[in-house]
């Protein structure tokens, strides 16, 4: 059974991380001192299980006030195409509202930013670079 859920324990952060690493420093040559940063310990992680396996994960957190930046959006890369990262935007959306968010931004990786848009972000910025990765900043109004 497929489920996302917000990590409550060491052991499910960890989970979360363990997804990015593979993501992230494994499949995309992230370094993980990039990878791994200081937000870790204030962010909501969530992550997506099939049973008891993790095999996606995001976070959020609390920028400024109302304001709310989504990152580390991932999925394992042999089940990509499943709608996993709509699950993962869906919960860190809901979990925004929730805590009184109005906005959520992120900076998307560029081959992502259909993804996005079909989730109802907008561009708002120029490609840029990140850990060597091309990205553009999104943004969504969640206020109402």
């Amino acid at each position: 059974m497929i489920e996302v859920k917000i990590a409550r324990s060491d052991r499910e952060r960890e989970a979360a991380y363990d997804v990015r690493k593979k993501v992230f420093v494994e499949e995309q040559g992230v370094p993980l001192s990039l990878e791994m940063d200081e937000f870790d310990k204030t962010a909501a992680h969530f992550i997506v299980y099939d049973d008891d396996l993790p095999i996606g994960a995001g976070r959020i957190r609390e920028i400024d006030s109302g304001i709310g930046k989504v990152e580390r959006v991932c999925v394992l890369k042999e089940l990509r195409g499943k709608h996993l990262g709509n699950l993962i935007m869906l919960e860190l959306e809901k979990h925004a509202k929730s805590t009184g968010m109005k906005k959520i931004i992120l900076n998307a990786q560029s081959y992502a930013v259909p993804f996005y848009e079909k989730l109802g972000f907008t561009v708002t910025s120029p490609e840029f670079m990140d850990a060597d990765i091309p990205h553009r900043a999104m943004e969504k109004d969640i206020s109402n």
